[in-house]
């Protein structure tokens, strides 16, 4: 397997190093449009299987011509979601499979945005599903953690341990902290805003809707000593996937933000600073959004600052295999030490990583296979969940108990 990984930031950096301990693939060219974050990312690694390139990657045709000139089978897009399109588009002409974290974007309804959805989040995508069954090759879409993992424990529950799904509900939460800064996210600023300040979309009773930002607030007990952290509505990938594959009355996706990053995102929102479109200040054109992401430090240098632990995981509630009421959270916690210690990565962008190695691994392999537009619950769950501990980093079950979800 060759491989085109596009986006040498946080994440792609540290696709790189997880890549580099295994065996399953012949080369990966690390592209950026800095070609020194590319090249830096290459020279950590140290190893002939890896090479770096300079690559736009809102450049369609230039991202072909790379495909082709490095005889690459798979791209693996690692940059934020406004790049989407070229690259999902590109795979598709050269006839290379694809890889994403982060579906094509979202528009909001123009009349009713807090009660319908517009165009949602991977619409564009899955309306080329066609063409990629024709052509025989695969875009596996929304494969990080979450989107990713998130919904390979979707999978898990619905086949082995639920007979019935009432709801399914992606939970998010750490306490990691970033000493030195006021305000520091751990996570690219550019995507957080996209995300956090859309209207969210929830999947109830055979139908999507849309409801305002930050809605339903609850707590919710994260494992290994993480605790209580009050999490809200957040539009994202699951939940426009998850029903595509899987029966469930309900599915949610809820962020552990924090009142003072609600606050933050909030005052971005009243001051037009999370616009993504280009506005003229003095003689120079500039993205508000871009100049908040410049402003704050970049994600990927953070980890020798931070503490603590991250967990992404999937809540699930119905009736269990036996006929009697049950619910479960699966989940995948990484410790900022233990990466920055083990990958010199940072523990949210780190776990961010695996999973798309994870599953290149597999498809690779031959275990995993398809054509078309397909999510992670398109997949069996098991091979996944069985290599994650092969990577050093399993995932885990709680049977939930009263007092570990509740209204906040």
């Amino acid at each position: 397997m060759r491989i085109l990984l596009v986006g040498a930031g946080g994440v792609g950096s540290a696709v790189v190093p997880i890549a580099a301990r295994r065996d399953f693939f012949e080369h990966i060219v690390v592209a950026d449009s800095q070609q020194s974050r590319a090249t830096a990312a290459v020279a950590r690694a140290g190893d002939p299987r890896f090479s770096a390139i300079t690559l736009d990657a809102s450049d369609q045709t230039a991202v072909e011509a790379a495909l082709t000139a490095h005889r690459c089978d798979v791209l693996l897009n690692a940059v934020d979601p406004r790049f989407t399109m070229p690259l999902f588009r590109a795979a598709l002409n050269v006839g290379a499979d694809y890889l994403d974290m982060a579906m094509s974007l979202s528009r909001p309804h123009p009349g009713r945005p807090y009660e319908l959805p517009g165009v949602k989040l991977g619409d564009e995508q899955f309306a080329l599903a066609g063409r990629w069954r024709d052509r025989g090759r695969l875009a596996l879409v929304g494969m990080g953690v979450e989107p990713g993992l998130a919904d390979v424990f979707a999978r898990y529950a619905a086949e082995h341990l639920f007979s019935d799904i009432e709801e399914i509900g992606v939970r998010d939460g750490s306490n990691l902290v970033v000493e030195g800064y006021d305000f520091a996210p751990t996570f690219s600023i550019w995507t957080t805003i996209e995300e956090c300040l859309n209207p969210p979309v929830v999947w109830e009773d055979g139908a999507w809707h849309t409801t305002e930002p930050f809605s339903e607030p609850e707590v919710f007990d994260f494992p290994e000593g993480i605790g209580p952290v009050e999490c809200v509505n957040v539009e994202h990938e699951e939940v426009l996937l998850v029903p595509r594959w899987i029966d469930a009355r309900r599915v949610t996706f809820k962020y552990g933000l924090g009142q003072e990053f609600i606050g933050v995102l909030k005052t971005l929102r009243k001051l037009g600073l999370d616009n993504a479109g280009k506005i003229r200040v003095g003689g120079v054109e500039a993205s508000p959004r871009d100049v908040v992401a410049a402003a704050l430090p970049d994600p990927a240098t953070l980890g020798e600052r931070m503490r603590g632990k991250t967990c992404a995981g999937t809540w699930v509630k119905g009736v269990g295999k036996d006929g009697a009421p049950r619910e479960v959270y699966l989940y995948h916690v990484v410790d900022n030490e233990w990466s920055m210690r083990e990958y010199g990565c940072q523990a949210v962008v780190w776990q961010t990583a695996l999973h798309p190695v994870v599953a290149l691994e597999l498809l690779a392999g031959g275990v995993w296979t398809g054509s078309g537009v397909l999510g992670p619950e398109a997949f069996d769950a098991v091979p996944f969940l069985d290599l994650l501990g092969d990577y050093g980093s399993p995932w885990r079950m709680r049977e939930q108990t009263r007092g570990m979800l509740m209204s906040a």
